[in-house]
């Protein structure tokens, strides 16, 4: 690693209205680094990054490349300048195949010479040590595969400075050692890589120096060497944090859930649930782990009755579910809480504020049409402070809250309806580890009461260290289920990607 400064960020400040997003941020990387950007959620990484990609403007201060300032009106400019984003929803047209995607919106004149592109690519494949299949359509891609292909876009249109903005979110621990490969190939050839993460041990692991911000503004630079994830976390949220996960000891072994062969298709007619079984039991954690798309969306709204069953039985408590309609499932007396995938398509209404989305949930269990607002408005106000919620009131619309405060809202409302099971999807995804951690205790407080919980995450640290057991999907079946306590992330890997595990490996294949 040399110590050429390649950018500097020099006194940024962004406003937008009356939050101040950066307050004078200071950030230098060096040619041949790959620095990791850190802070909580709202502390103002992505805006930063939004204006050296040209997204964004700043009211002040000045950016240098190589030590001549630039000026960004548009992402365009930042692209000639040599900076490629990849931002964390991929900017792929799906039906198009990889080197058409790389080819698009090039100045390539009227004709094109397929094969010289072609070679061009291929030599940056070599040089960067990028596997993409150029004739594969990006709808038929793994999620590893799609990202491989941006960055391999970005580099072909001439990027020496990288931002990768939560990378690793949905790989499985295979494709993430795969991107480190490349990350820590583009620092040999002298590129700059900045990396913003939540995931600790990849940020320690991955980096040579690391920025945290707090609030907007830049708290420290350090190396990584001379630092440890205790030191990091209290930077990042002023005051000190216990990150061990806990897990408590199961509190029953009664199954309040029974899935039995249960077969679903979607809308094409192919099958997603290719004859699930397993058991749930009451005061249990069981995960599910899986590469997007094996399933774990259809399962939940399955047992939720959002999604449609082709056969099989869905027993709660012994009742089959199928068939049923949430607000039928409701009317049973069944207690459920679903927290989405999708927070704003499916969970809440981006409009409404915080007391009419509690409304709506409280509104379910009403009977007649006159609806009493003094109960959502008082738990509204006991979620904003149970949760730490950043918002300026409890009639703030939903919208205009980041992420990882809209997933606490909806977390705190599900919660609330004290559940005897508990559905919840990624309730961690894109969050600060201080708010993660936060979401693991309320999920240990509900398992405390003997609620059974299914939990689906990405983060196999956060699987392995908070669950009882993991079941593992992988393209519509279960390839295993292990005990977490006895689970290593490569095992799991390994499943995730189709591996069937045997009894006495550590694990039993349903």
């Amino acid at each position: 690693m040399n110590n050429v400064k390649y950018i500097s960020m020099v006194n940024i400040t962004k406003t937008f209205g009356k939050v101040i997003a950066n307050k004078n941020i200071n950030l230098s990387v060096n040619k041949g680094e790959i620095h990791a950007l850190l802070g909580e959620n709202g502390a103002g990484k992505s805006t930063l990054m939004n204006m050296l990609s040209g997204i964004y403007i700043p009211d002040s201060g000045s950016i240098f490349i190589e030590g001549e300032e630039v000026k960004f009106s548009s992402p365009k400019d930042s692209i000639q300048a040599g900076i490629g984003m990849i931002h964390q929803h991929f900017k792929l047209v799906e039906v198009l195949t990889a080197q058409e995607n790389i080819i698009l919106g090039q100045k390539t004149g009227f004709f094109l010479n397929k094969k010289a592109i072609r070679e061009k690519i291929e030599e940056v494949q070599r040089k960067f040590q990028l596997e993409v299949d150029l004739d594969k359509k990006v709808y038929e891609m793994s999620v590893g595969e799609k990202q491989n292909l941006e960055i391999l876009k970005v580099l072909f249109r001439g990027a020496k400075i990288l931002i990768l903005d939560e990378p690793t979110a949905v790989l499985t621990p295979q494709e993430t050692a795969k991107l480190f490969i490349i990350m820590r190939k583009m620092k040999e050839e002298g590129c700059a890589v900045i990396f913003i993460s939540h995931k600790m041990n990849e940020v320690m692991e991955i980096s040579d120096k690391i920025t945290v911000l707090r609030k907007g503004e830049t708290v420290k630079t350090v190396d990584k060497e001379k630092t440890n994830p205790q030191e990091l976390t209290e930077l990042m949220v002023g005051y000190p944090v216990d990150l061990s996960i806990k897990r408590l000891e199961k509190q029953g072994r009664k199954a309040v859930l029974r899935v039995r062969n249960l077969r679903v298709e979607n809308e094409e007619g192919i099958e997603v649930l290719k004859g699930l079984n397993f058991d749930l039991r009451a005061g249990e954690i069981l995960s599910i782990a899986g590469i997007a798309g094996s399933g774990q969306k259809e399962l939940c709204e399955a047992i939720a009755g959002l999604y449609p069953v082709k056969s099989g039985e869905i027993l709660f408590k012994g009742e089959n579910l199928v068939g049923k309609n949430p607000k039928e499932i409701i009317a049973k007396g069944v207690s459920m809480s679903f927290i989405p995938e999708d927070r704003l398509g499916m969970g809440l209404v981006a409009a409404m504020d915080i007391v009419d989305n509690i409304l709506l949930k409280q509104y379910q269990k009403q009977k007649g049409f006159l609806v009493n607002r003094k109960p959502a408005t008082s738990k509204a106000k006991e979620i904003i402070k149970k949760l730490d919620i950043q918002t300026p009131g409890i009639y703030h619309p939903i919208r205009d809250l980041s992420g990882g405060n809209i997933q606490k809202v909806l977390l705190g409302r599900e919660l609330d309806t004290n559940p005897e099971l508990l559905i919840t999807a990624y309730p961690v995804r894109g969050l600060d580890i201080n708010t993660c951690h936060k979401i693991y205790d309320l999920l240990n407080e509900e398992k405390a009461k003997g609620v059974a919980i299914l939990y689906i995450a990405e983060d196999l640290d956060s699987l392995i260290g908070l669950s009882d057991r993991i079941m593992v999907l992988s393209n519509g079946e279960i390839t295993g289920i292990v005990e977490a306590r006895k689970a290593t992330k490569e095992q799991i890997g390994l499943m995730m990607l189709g591996e069937k595990i045997n009894e006495t490996e550590g694990a039993y294949v349903v």
